[in-house]
Parts: C-alpha cells; sequence; structure tokens
C-alpha cells in the first residue's frame, strides 16, 4: 500500500524524512527514531532523490541505463538500512515506506518538497549538509531552501 494511503487509512501523522548518503541524513533520520520510535500514531516515508542526468551526460543510451540504475541499487540499500533502525526503534514495519525517487527537477529541494506535497506529509526532517557560507551563497542551500519555501507542514532541520 502506497505511504500515502497507508497514513490516511489509519489516521497516522506522516514524516517524510529526505536522505542521502551524508552523515547529516543519518543523523536526522536517527533523530527521528530516538524521537519518535515506539510512539504510536507516526508514519515514516523516507526519500532518496537521483536527479536524472541530461540525455546527452552519457555517450551511450546505456550507460545512462546502467548508472541510473546502479543509483537506484546503491540508494535501495541505503533505505533498507535505514528502515532497519526506525523498525529497532519502535516503528512498525508497515508505517514505514521506502522511496527512491529518480527525477527531473530544477533542485534536490524542489524535488523534496513535491513529493511532501504529493504524499500529504505532516513534517519534513533533512539533514544540514554543512556547507559554507560561500558555497551556499554560490550553489544554494537545500535546507535553507525548504525551510523558505515549505508551506503547510512542520520542518524539522536536524545538524
Amino acid at each position: 500500500m502506497a505511504a500515502d494511503k497507508m497514513c490516511f487509512l489509519d489516521k497516522n501523522r506522516h514524516i517524510l524524512i529526505a536522505v542521502d548518503e551524508s552523515e547529516n541524513a543519518k543523523r536526522a533520520l536517527l533523530y527521528v527514531a530516538e524521537f519518535l520510535g515506539g510512539v504510536p500514531g507516526f508514519c515514516v516515508s523516507i526519500l532518496s532523490v537521483i536527479l536524472e542526468p541530461p540525455v546527452d551526460y552519457f555517450k551511450t543510451d546505456e550507460e545512462r541505463t546502467e548508472w541510473i540504475n546502479r543509483k537506484k541499487t546503491e540508494a535501495a540499500v541505503m533505505l533498507d538500512n535505514y528502515r532497519r533502525i526506525l523498525v529497532q526503534s519502535g516503528f512498525g514495519e508497515n508505517n514505514i515506506e521506502p522511496l527512491v525517487e529518480v527525477i527531473s527537477c530544477p533542485s534536490i529541494a524542489d524535488c523534496i518538497l513535491n513529493k511532501r506535497q504529493r504524499l500529504n506529509c505532516d513534517t519534513l526532517v533533512i539533514g544540514r549538509r554543512g556547507i559554507s557560507k560561500k558555497e551556499e551563497f554560490l550553489f544554494g542551500s537545500t535546507s535553507s531552501k525548504i525551510v523558505h519555501s515549505a508551506r503547510n507542514c512542520a520542518v524539522w532541520v536536524i545538524e
């Protein structure tokens, strides 16, 4: 059953945790596990976003497909490990939905915000990447953009 229907039918509060392979993302997931593990009434979607590479980024379609499949496999392994952490902390297995999105978006923040809206999540949890002010100025900050753009939900930024 899809995470949004599962949470709606059970009247649970729906949390979206956006993760990647960084330690900050893992800390965000661990925070939710420690803070809400074992508390009834919550379900969690764990989201890993893979930005779809441009068609001309690879020499052949086969190389592109192989790269995407490799990234999806890596993300699935990571999400399975994160799912186990949540189960061990007291979340029910049926209340956790790992999601891998291969999508083209202007930014990771936009992808995360769009997914949160489609799933109608009450809370969005992200790790702070810890980039310098100079890097944030040049490239932007995912967490900053989410904090400033999110509507109709709580946003937890975990450092």
